[in-house]
């Protein structure tokens, strides 16, 4: 295995010598969720670890599509996390009993569905990432932002599963007054702000449209959309196919 994981005082980063240079447009897509909170004193490592991941794309061959998740069940501890949702809660929820993890807790990182690890584990992210399976095609077409939403048409589908499409942005400056990161200047990219499942046969090419929420009216997230549609396979969980495009409100 390449090493592209090291501690350094204890956070896990990504060394990204001797695996640079996939163009993503011949790498295997695979979705990337991290489920995260501004009041977990344990999160910001794991924030950085995506970042550098969104930002890298060190690993030969795979193309990662992040989302940054927040969860709800911190903000009773002092700091009320601005992009948590309880839609996200429950997709967590949902993991637990899939993945058979006795408890929900953060940082946690899931891949593809399938597996998942402590979200600050370089080590475990590589080899997740390494053996991610190949995905059923999937791609997005006439995607633009309008009317305070995205406006898009999918390509692909698979046998039993339902198409999630998202939408996130960056948030660069999030200053936490309060809780256990009580003082710091915290930055996330793709933060989920929209997520809806639109059924099993959504990405036949129709016209699909996804309102933006927050996302229309002022939001502490950048000018830049991501819009990304993945494929869940309803028995399993997993994600069979993956794609991203990304929009400007601008």
């Amino acid at each position: 295995m390449a090493e592209w994981a090291r501690g350094v005082a204890g956070v896990a980063v990504l060394s990204c010598a001797a695996l640079w240079g996939q163009s993503a447009a011949n790498a295997k897509p695979v979705l990337v969720e991290l489920f995260t909170s501004e009041g977990c004193s344990d999160c910001p490592p794991a924030d950085r670890l995506l970042e550098l991941l969104d930002t890298k794309q060190p690993v030969a061959g795979v193309h990662a599509i992040v989302l940054s998740e927040h969860v709800t069940y911190w903000n009773h501890d002092g700091w009320t996390d601005p992009f948590s949702m309880d839609e996200l809660t429950e997709r967590q929820k949902e993991y637990e009993t899939r993945l058979g993890v006795p408890d929900s807790y953060t940082p946690q990182m899931v891949v593809d569905g399938a597996v998942q690890f402590v979200g600050s584990n370089g080590p475990a992210l590589q080899s997740a990432l390494e053996k991610a399976a190949t995905k059923d095609a999937l791609t997005i077409e006439n995607a633009r932002w309008e009317n305070g939403g995205a406006s898009f048409a999918v390509h692909g589908s698979a046998a039993g599963a339902h198409l999630v499409a998202v939408l996130a942005a960056d948030a660069t400056q999030s200053s936490v007054a309060r809780g256990e990161n009580a003082g710091k200047t915290l930055h996330h990219v793709a933060v989920v702000r929209v997520m809806k499942d639109l059924g099993a046969n959504a990405g036949d090419g129709r016209a699909l449209k996804l309102a933006g929420g927050s996302l229309d009216h002022k939001d502490e997230t950048s000018g830049r959309v991501r819009l990304v549609v993945f494929l869940v396979d309803h028995k399993t969980g997993h994600v069979v196919g993956v794609a991203e495009e990304t929009l400007s409100r601008e």
